[in-house]
C-alpha cells in the first residue's frame, strides 16, 4: 500500500479485448488513479470517462471511495472496459448486495470480443483478395 495508512477495501481484475486492469478500491472521495496519473488526464476522451464511471452511478459510490488502477495493454478504448469491469468486481467484493445492480446493468459479464486473427491467402481475417476469372 503506497499511500501510508489508506488500506485497500477490495480489488478487483478487469479485462477487455487485450487489456488487464488491476483495480485497488479504498475509502475517500471519488478519485480514479489510473497509472499514477488522473482518471480524466489519462482517459482524455469523455466517452470513456463516462465507460469507467458507470458502475458508481448505478450503485450511487461516486464519491465515497477512492479507485486506484494499473492497466496495460491493449488501447485506450479496451482499457476502459477493463476498467468498468475491474471497479465492478472490486465493488461487488466489498458489497454483496450491489451485485444483483451491476449485474442488471452488464457490468459483471466480461466481454469476450477480441479481434479475430488474420488468415494466410487473404487480405485480413474475412477479406479476401480481388478475384479475376478471366
Amino acid at each position: 500500500m503506497t499511500k501510508g495508512s489508506k488500506t485497500n477495501l477490495s480489488h478487483g481484475t478487469g479485462r477487455r479485448k487485450c487489456a488487464v486492469a488491476r483495480v485497488y478500491m479504498r475509502e475517500g472521495s471519488g478519485n480514479i488513479t489510473v497509472n499514477d496519473r488522473p482518471a480524466d488526464e489519462f482517459f482524455a476522451n469523455p466517452l470513456f470517462m463516462f465507460i469507467v464511471r458507470q458502475p458508481l452511478v448505478a450503485t450511487d459510490t461516486a464519491k465515497k471511495y477512492d479507485f486506484v488502477i494499473t492497466v496495460n495493454g491493449g488501447g485506450l478504448s479496451g482499457q476502459a472496459g477493463a476498467c468498468r469491469l475491474g471497479i465492478s468486481r472490486a465493488l461487488a467484493e466489498k458489497h454483496p448486495e450491489m451485485l444483483a445492480t451491476l449485474r442488471a446493468n452488464g457490468f459483471m459479464t466480461r466481454d469476450s470480443r477480441m479481434v479475430e486473427r488474420k488468415k494466410y491467402g487473404q487480405k485480413g481475417a474475412r477479406k479476401h483478395f480481388q478475384f479475376s476469372k478471366r
